[in-house]
């Protein structure tokens, strides 16, 4: 395959669906690893602040899952972050979120599949599930074909189909709209891959059944669907509109002479293995570019963090399954306490938060927090639009960030920390703790929407 490097006109195509539980994860999925099994170089996407589906991406294609989200970092990043994933790589395929046209809670089109679609100009792929309809997936189509004249759906796969006589029914409702059936899906068991929270349980957890999973994706979508034409539709997307360049982490070039060369960079630990799997590529990819030494460690495992540390991120996951082993790991969160208490720089995201609390669920956690936190049966999920309250290790009080709150746990504060954030929308409320080095909170953001806040964390370790 030829590659492309910086191209604007990299063969690209969106995977989406009127709504959640139609199939678009394992179409995209195994639409990615088909064509990666095929020698293509395929880039991974998938819209909004997803963090699980990336992990079966990066199954699928050998390739790092990105994520598109024009809330939390603007619509204008979308392309630049898009060409940034899709460095050297053959065909760009996007999962998207929800059904195709919804978004952000009362924010219009923004943050939805079909605002991606148009900010990146590629044909749309709509994974329809046909169980219980014959004759009125043809409205269904037409309704989702004639709703936006802006997105081009190029073409439908029909899920859940039950038989030779079903299918010819659908066909024959989708050929009278005039769009292509570019794949068909028959029903059967599911792909066995157990869910939790509204999400797939990561990779991390499950690597070896996980894999096998991506391979049934990835099976049915090569037996099911017409991967020539999808391809070719993928590449009739023609250039990216805008002329804008692919993001960089980088501040300054790397072969620009005035960048200051680093003899001893300072170590930043990042929390990985399966307890903490919610984080975003371009964070240790900005922090590596702001001058950090980055280094992974498993907190279910590494009894203390890697030495000569001298920052600690730690972002979401699923720790209440694991807070018996991560209480039971005592060395390692006397060694996070003593790294807190010294007033190195620490950021903690959600799991992260929980971590650093006296206690999760009754078991001992790290103690560096004046607070305790529980399971709960309410989930907590959405955008926010936030401001710092407090000056901490990554940003000065009164930095707007946009972020995503998603968790079933409750945290009861002690007293002494400040707030981290002045939630302003959907509720004006505090949230978080900044106290010594700590900015802990609920609040997921993407660092790449405010690059200062990695500048400052490493800058922070330098000095602290």
């Amino acid at each position: 395959m030829t590659s492309a490097d910086s191209r604007s006109d990299v063969p690209r195509l969106v995977v989406a669906a009127p709504s959640s539980g139609s199939g678009k994860t394992t179409v995209a999925t195994g639409l990615m690893a088909a064509l990666a099994g095929r020698g293509f170089a395929v880039s991974p996407h998938k819209v909004g602040p997803d963090y699980i589906d990336p992990g079966y991406h990066a199954l699928a294609t050998g390739r790092v899952g990105r994520n598109l989200d024009a809330y939390l970092c603007g619509p204008e990043l979308v392309g630049p972050l898009f060409l940034h994933g899709a460095r050297g790589c053959d065909i760009a395929v996007v999962e998207g979120v929800m059904g195709l046209y919804d978004g952000a809670a009362g924010e219009g089109e923004l943050a939805s599949t079909a605002q991606v679609a148009k900010l990146l100009r590629a044909p749309v792929v709509l994974v329809v599930d046909a169980s219980s309809q014959s004759r009125s997936v043809a409205a269904l189509v037409h309704g989702f074909v004639s709703w936006d004249p802006e997105v081009r759906i190029g073409g439908v796969i029909l899920n859940k189909v039950a038989s030779d006589r079903h299918e010819v029914l659908l066909r024959e409702a989708v050929d009278s709209v005039g769009v292509p059936v570019l794949g068909v899906l028959r029903r059967a068991a599911p792909v066995d891959v157990p869910s939790r929270h509204l999400g797939l349980v990561p990779v991390a957890e499950r690597r070896g059944p996980a894999v096998d999973a991506v391979d049934a994706m990835a099976a049915q979508v090569a037996d099911g669907c017409d991967l020539e034409a999808l391809v070719g539709l993928a590449r009739a997307a023609g250039p990216l509109p805008g002329g804008f360049a692919p993001w960089t982490p980088e501040p300054v070039p790397a072969d620009d002479p005035s960048r200051p060369v680093e003899k001893s960079p300072p170590r930043v630990a990042v929390a990985g293995g399966a307890a903490f799997t919610f984080s975003y590529a371009e964070h240790t990819e900005l922090l590596a570019a702001a001058g950090a030494e980055v280094v992974t460690f498993d907190p279910l495992r590494d009894e203390e963090l890697p030495e000569g540390t001298a920052g600690l991120v730690v972002g979401g996951g699923f720790p209440e399954v694991y807070a018996a082993e991560l209480s039971a790991n005592e060395g390692l969160r006397k060694s996070v306490a003593e790294l807190a208490f010294s007033g190195a720089p620490v950021a903690a995201e959600c799991a992260g938060l929980l971590y650093l609390c006296r206690e999760l669920d009754g078991l001992p956690m790290c103690g560096v927090l004046d607070a305790s936190a529980r399971m709960s049966e309410r989930l907590t999920l959405g955008y926010r639009d936030a401001v710092a309250v407090s000056d901490s290790a990554l940003a000065d009080a009164g930095t707007r960030m946009r972020g995503h709150e998603f968790h079933r746990t409750v945290v009861e504060p002690g007293a002494g920390a400040a707030p981290a954030w002045g939630m302003r929308a959907p509720e004006r409320r505090v949230e978080g703790f900044v106290e010594r080095g700590v900015h802990a909170s609920y609040l997921h953001t993407h660092w790449a929407a405010e690059p200062g806040v990695a500048r400052r964390f490493v800058e922070r370790c330098r000095t602290s």
